[in-house]
């Protein structure tokens, strides 16, 4: 379990492939960790690219941290993990929240990335689709039970399904997590997004609630494309083949 520090705090890493020549980083969503990734397309990914994922503050197996939610801190700690690694400049792919996440640190330092996936990101001035994300990680739990999750066989014990239930409790009761995103509701409207300059994939499921954020990002940067796959929110653990692929695809080309 590689545990590295990251602007004061113990943040927990996975990496595949580290003696590939260009990097793919991956940030998971609200409520989730890097395992969403490093059992579904990371190794998909890894067959080209070195890939770095890791858990959020307060996620996973990262430090339970009390504040600092917000789209601004989140980017300052990415920035922080690659400078600790060593990464100049890599592909960036965020899940949902990840999703802004990515999509803020395109923003803020475009110098660092090479190109953009973007998958499921949603509209945080949308009340539904906020909400979804908490619904959808019981969705998540469920899929990792039953074993539904395509190409995924990984199952998870009661201890971890507490754990996890533990780690939703803390975030949402504990944390600054759900003022931070408050203080994000305007952000789909801000000019700041359409100043994107990179290649953009905007990934969205057919079923998912998030469809119209997707569509939205598409009329606002400039160079991306709109693609759908079929599932729903959880695309990672719901088509890991296919989103793996296209993923795979668009970095490598």
């Amino acid at each position: 379990m590689p545990v590295i520090q990251v602007n004061n705090y113990s943040t927990h890493i996975q990496e595949l492939n580290q003696e590939a020549i260009e990097t793919v980083l991956m940030v998971h969503g609200m409520l989730s960790n890097l395992s969403m990734f490093y059992f579904s397309i990371a190794p998909i990914l890894a067959e080209q690219f070195h890939v770095v994922m890791y858990d959020l503050k307060g996620h996973g197996m990262s430090e339970r941290v009390l504040n600092g939610y917000d789209l601004n801190s989140m980017t300052d700690d990415l920035t922080a993990l690659m400078a600790t690694l060593g990464l100049t400049k890599v592909h960036l792919m965020g899940h949902s929240f990840g999703g802004l996440i990515a999509l803020k640190m395109a923003i803020r330092f475009p110098e660092k990335i090479k190109k953009l996936a973007v998958v499921e990101a949603p509209n945080p001035n949308d009340d539904k689709t906020r909400n979804s994300m908490s619904e959808y990680s019981r969705e998540l739990f469920n899929a990792y039970l039953d074993n539904t999750g395509e190409g995924i066989h990984l199952r998870m014990g009661k201890r971890q399904v507490e754990r996890s239930h533990q780690q939703c409790d803390f975030l949402f009761h504990q944390t600054s997590l759900k003022n931070d995103m408050l203080l994000e509701r305007d952000f789909f409207i801000k000019q700041e997004i359409d100043r994107i300059p990179h290649e953009a994939l905007l990934l969205y499921g057919t079923d998912s609630p998030c469809c119209e954020a997707g569509k939205h990002l598409q009329g606002r940067i400039k160079n991306s494309t709109f693609s759908l796959i079929e599932g729903g929110h959880n695309l990672p653990i719901q088509a890991p083949v296919i989103l793996g692929n296209k993923v795979k695809a668009f970095f490598g080309k």
